[in-house]
């Protein structure tokens, strides 16, 4: 189911992240952008964007810091890396829009109840909205979390970050599902 899950969540994202050129082949320039991709033909309106180029690295490598401090424990160290006001979207339904103080005390507060944080990558990539020039990164990739008494949980997470021009997030949507039941043990 997993790898359903994330074939089928690359190949939707794929799908949408073509650039317009009128019908050329894509290209990279010399920053490891694609310049030229076909427009994309849909039966639905478009509400944000279909117009996106593979982006910097840095948007990425960025992403992974911040969930690398999340299983460590310590969101001190993500700071510098959030805008001063950034809008959250959690896979619960809960939305928050709140300063960086105010969502690094919030997270640290959540992170400190789950004890143990593991997280894998499935798949990451930069992105760049061409006809907004936003930057963003998707990542996809699985979290283990167990707590003082021992229980684990997991669940399949996919996260798409956008981030300013300075490189500093703004903007979080995350969508969770829960991970396979722990196998049970034969007595």
């Amino acid at each position: 189911m997993k790898k359903i899950l994330v074939i089928a969540s690359v190949a939707l994202f794929t799908a949408c992240t073509s650039k317009n050129s009128g019908g050329n082949e894509s290209s990279t320039s010399g920053t490891g952008t694609s310049t030229q991709m076909k427009d994309i033909t849909s039966p639905y309106p478009i509400n944000y964007s279909s117009k996106f180029a593979i982006d910097d690295p840095k948007y990425a490598e960025a992403l992974l810091n911040l969930w690398k401090e999340w299983d460590n424990g310590d969101l001190s160290k993500s700071k510098d890396k959030f805008a001063d006001t950034i809008e959250m979207h959690f896979s619960d339904g809960t939305t928050m829009k709140a300063s960086r103080d105010s969502v690094i005390a919030m997270g640290q507060k959540m992170r400190t109840s789950l004890g143990t944080v593991v997280s894998s990558v499935d798949a990451i990539m930069a992105l760049k909205s061409t006809d907004r020039n936003e930057h963003w990164a998707a990542i996809w990739g699985m979290e283990k979390d167990t707590d003082a008494k021992g229980k684990s949980d997991s669940s399949y997470m996919q996260e798409i970050w956008r981030f300013d021009s300075t490189g500093k997030a703004n903007l979080m949507y995350q969508y969770r599902q829960a991970g396979a039941p722990p196998k049970m043990m034969k007595k």
